[in-house]
């Protein structure tokens, strides 16, 4: 089982956004192989539909821009999307690599990285929240991922549904009462953004056992900003130093890793 909050691990998780994605295709298990090279803990990960009810890793709705297909995911069936080429968009290096389900994921990541699975399914979430159902049961899964969406009826409802399960409230805003409105999802956890973090929020969250996941930009992005004059870097410094960040995720792991080994 992985931990969510700090107080529990002893440390803080590292997590690739799409896996080590600055430097591997996303949502692949390349860029999973690569988060764990890199220092990374767990990684998050997108999820979609297929046509025959499989759940896949996919982060947009079509395939278009992520393979040399078309068209919407949810219009092919697994063994369709399995025969996409998924990895020389990228790189060269990258040719070859193949659509991967969750079920697969699922058992490489197991003892390796934990998964952060964000729901994107926007049309058949019924029909995927059964899905899931089944294959956490087949796969006693529950303790090994943490599901997460923008949709935070989603999750209330998917907590409901199955009560394993461990949900994650994406937020891109400041709540006026933080810990009431995560409450109210039945979360535990939540994702900040760089920009939306604020202290005494994590305080509140943590005395309320909800973990924080603090999503970074780039390194480029973040020297931009130094250079004129915001020190994002030693923010963050400071907030891991306080134990206010549970998980730190990004597109980079290696810089991700760096900055949490020296706090």
């Amino acid at each position: 089982m992985f931990k969510l909050l700090k107080r529990d691990n002893g440390f803080t998780h590292v997590c690739g956004h799409r896996g080590h994605s600055i430097a591997s295709p996303e949502n692949s298990l390349a860029a999973l192989e690569a988060t764990v090279r890199h220092g990374g803990t767990t990684a998050e990960i997108d999820v979609m539909l297929t046509k025959d009810d499989q759940i896949v890793l996919m982060h947009d709705l079509t395939v278009d821009r992520t393979t040399d297909g078309s068209g919407l995911v949810s219009a092919h069936t697994l063994a369709e999307l399995q025969t996409l080429e998924t990895g020389a968009w990228f790189a060269p290096e990258f040719a070859g690599t193949r659509v991967p389900s969750l079920e697969q994921t699922l058992t490489w990541a197991r003892g390796k990285l934990g998964l952060v699975v964000e729901i994107k399914e926007m049309w058949r979430v019924e029909r995927l929240v059964e899905c899931l159902a089944d294959l956490l049961e087949r796969t006693n899964a529950y303790d090994h991922a943490i599901f997460i969406s923008f949709d935070h009826r989603v999750l209330r409802d998917l907590k409901q549904a199955l009560p394993r399960i461990r949900t994650e409230a994406i937020t891109h805003e400041r709540f006026a009462d933080p810990v009431a409105t995560l409450r109210a999802a039945q979360v535990d956890s939540c994702s900040i953004e760089l920009g939306m973090f604020h202290p005494d929020d994590a305080q509140a969250l943590h005395a309320a056992d909800i973990a924080i996941r603090l999503h970074l930009p780039r390194p480029a992005t973040l020297e931009r900003f130094a250079q004129l004059g915001i020190d994002w870097e030693s923010r963050v410094g400071a907030w891991l130093e306080a134990g206010l960040v549970d998980s730190l995720s990004g597109d980079d792991v290696a810089f991700l890793a760096a900055l949490v080994s020296d706090h």
